[in-house]
C-alpha cells in the first residue's frame, strides 16, 4: 500500500485580525515546565488538565495562552510576522504579538483554576473551543488508517501546502515501514472497550494492533487461542529486537504490523505524549528467553533520549515486552511458571501481580486456552517536540523468534504538550480515568 497525503478536512475559517497588545510576554505567557523548572512568565501556572481543541489531538495545558482580543495592533505593517511565528496578520495571524498565538497553534483552554484569560490561540474565532470527539462512529474492522489515528484522538488533518497542525500522512505499514499485502487486517482492531474492565482513555475509541488477531472473544474472526498468524519473515527496523540485559534474544520476527504517521506538531506543543497497555501470552513463562514480543513507539526523527528511536522502554531501559517493568496484570496463582522456560533465571517482582487478573477478563488473554498472560497498567510515554515540526511516528508490535504466543497492544489518548517548558522522554503508569 503506497502512502497516502490527507486532505484537509476543515476549511480555514476567515479570522478577522483582532487589536491586541504587545505588551504580552513575547514567548506565549503562562506555562507550565513539565520539569517542574517553573512558570517562565512568572504568573503562576496552576495544575495541569486535559481537554481537546475540538478538532482532533488532545493536549495538556495548565493555563491559557496570550492572544487576546483586546488593545492595539503591532505597528508594523499586516504582512509582516512581528513574532516571528511564520504568519502574518494577512495569513490568520489573531495576535501578530505572542508567538503561541496563530493558525498553527493548538487551542489552550482555561482550567478554571485562573490560569489566565481566555484567548483563541489557534485564530479560529472561537474562545476555547468544546472538545468534540472525532472517533464514536470507528467500527472494530475499520481498516483505515485515517481512522486509526482518530482512534488515538489525532483527528486533524495538514498537508504539505499548509502551515496548520495535524497528520500530513497515515499508512499500516510492516516493523520496518514497508508495505502491507492487506491480510493483515485482523491484526488491527478499533475497540470501545478491551474485556470486561478495560476502559478507552480518550475519545469513544482505542486502538489494538496484534502480532496475532486484534479480536475480543465472541468478535468475528477472533483468533480463540493463543497462537494465530498472518505473517512471515519480517523486516526489524535498525536496532531490533532490543536485547534485554542478561536476555538474548532472538533476531527474527514474524507477524509485524504498524501504524505510521507523519504529524505536523501545533507551533506552541513542546511536546506530546500518548496512553498504551501491552498483553502477552509470552507471561510467565518466557520471561527471559528468545521469544520475546515486542512494542516500540519509533519516531523519525529520532528525538534525544530515544533508544535507536523507539520512545517507549521503562527506566532501566527496557523496551515494551514481557521483560519490561509495570507487568502488573495477571494471576498471582501464577508466580511459579515465572521464568520457567529460561529455567527460572530471574525471580519475580515484588509484589507479583499487583492488579490481579481483571483486566485479563474477556480480552482473550485469560488462561482459556491452556496457557497463561499477562499485561501491563496503562501506561503513558511522553517525548519532546519542536513546534511547527514534522515527525513520523511508527507504532508497531510483532512476534519475535516465532509465529507462536501472540501480543496485542492498545494505543490510546495522544495529547500534545503545549505547557513550556522542557519535555523529556520516560514512560511510567498512569491512573485509569474511566
Amino acid at each position: 500500500m503506497s502512502r497516502r497525503p490527507l486532505y484537509l478536512l476543515l476549511g480555514l475559517t476567515t479570522v478577522v485580525a483582532s487589536m491586541v497588545a504587545c505588551s504580552a510576554d513575547p514567548d506565549g505567557g503562562t506555562f507550565e515546565d513539565d520539569s517542574s523548572s517553573g512558570d517562565p512568565s512568572g504568573t503562576g501556572a496552576s495544575s495541569a488538565t486535559s481537554t481537546s481543541d475540538g478538532v482532533g489531538g488532545n493536549f495538556t495545558t495548565t493555563s491559557v495562552g496570550t492572544g487576546g482580543n483586546s488593545g492595539n495592533t503591532c505597528s508594523t505593517p499586516q504582512d509582516v510576522d512581528d513574532d516571528g511565528d511564520g504568519f502574518t496578520e494577512n495569513d490568520g495571524d489573531c495576535n501578530d504579538c505572542d508567538a503561541n498565538t496563530n493558525p498553527g497553534a493548538i487551542e489552550v483552554v482555561d482550567d478554571g483554576q485562573g490560569g489566565g484569560e481566555p484567548a483563541d490561540e489557534d485564530c479560529d474565532g472561537t474562545v476555547d473551543n468544546a472538545p468534540v470527539a472525532c472517533d464514536s462512529a470507528l467500527a472494530l474492522t475499520d481498516f483505515d488508517p485515517v481512522h486509526g489515528a482518530q482512534a488515538i484522538e489525532l483527528c486533524q488533518t495538514a498537508t504539505a501546502g499548509d502551515k496548520k497542525w495535524g497528520v500530513l500522512e497515515a499508512d499500516y505499514v510492516r516493523a520496518d515501514g514497508a508495505t502491507i499485502s492487506g491480510a493483515e487486517a485482523l491484526q488491527v482492531g478499533i475497540f470501545d472497550k478491551f474485556g470486561t474492565n478495560v476502559n478507552v482513555q480518550g475519545g469513544s475509541r482505542m486502538l489494538g494492533v496484534s502480532s496475532g488477531y486484534a479480536r475480543r472473544p465472541g468478535d468475528a474472526g477472533a483468533c480463540n487461542d493463543y497462537s494465530c498468524y498472518t505473517n512471515f519473515g519480517g523486516t526489524a527496523p535498525p536496532g531490533f529486537p532490543q536485547d534485554v540485559p542478561n536476555c538474548t534474544g532472538d533476531t527474527a520476527i514474524n507477524d509485524d504490523i504498524a501504524l505510521q504517521l507523519k504529524v505536523r506538531s501545533p507551533k506552541n506543543a513542546t511536546g506530546y505524549k500518548f496512553a498504551f497497555k501491552f498483553y502477552s501470552f509470552e507471561f510467565p513463562e518466557y520471561v527471559c528467553t528468545s521469544f520475546n514480543d515486542q512494542f516500540i513507539a519509533l519516531v523519525t526523527p529520532n528525538p534525544a533520549g530515544s533508544i535507536n528511536g523507539n520512545i517507549s522502554f521503562d527506566s532501566a531501559g527496557n523496551p515494551v515486552s514481557v521483560n519490561v517493568a509495570y507487568f502488573d496484570v495477571c494471576d498471582p496463582s501464577g508466580i511459579g511458571n515465572y521464568g520457567a522456560n529460561c529455567f527460572y533465571c530471574v525471580q519475580p517482582p515484588q509484589p507479583y501481580c499487583p492488579l490481579g487478573a481483571g483486566e485479563l477478563v474477556k480480552t482473550g488473554f485469560e488462561t482459556s486456552w491452556g496457557e497463561d498472560a499477562g499485561g501491563t497498567s496503562w501506561l503513558q510515554t511522553q517525548a519532546p517536540v519542536t513546534g511547527g515540526d514534522e515527525i513520523t511516528i511508527r507504532f508497531a508490535i510483532w512476534d519475535t523468534g516465532d509465529t507462536a504466543w501472540d501480543s496485542t497492544a492498545l494505543i490510546d489518548n495522544f495529547q500534545w504538550i503545549a505547557n513550556g517548558g522542557t519535555v523529556a522522554i520516560g514512560t511510567v503508569p498512569v491512573e485509569d480515568p474511566k
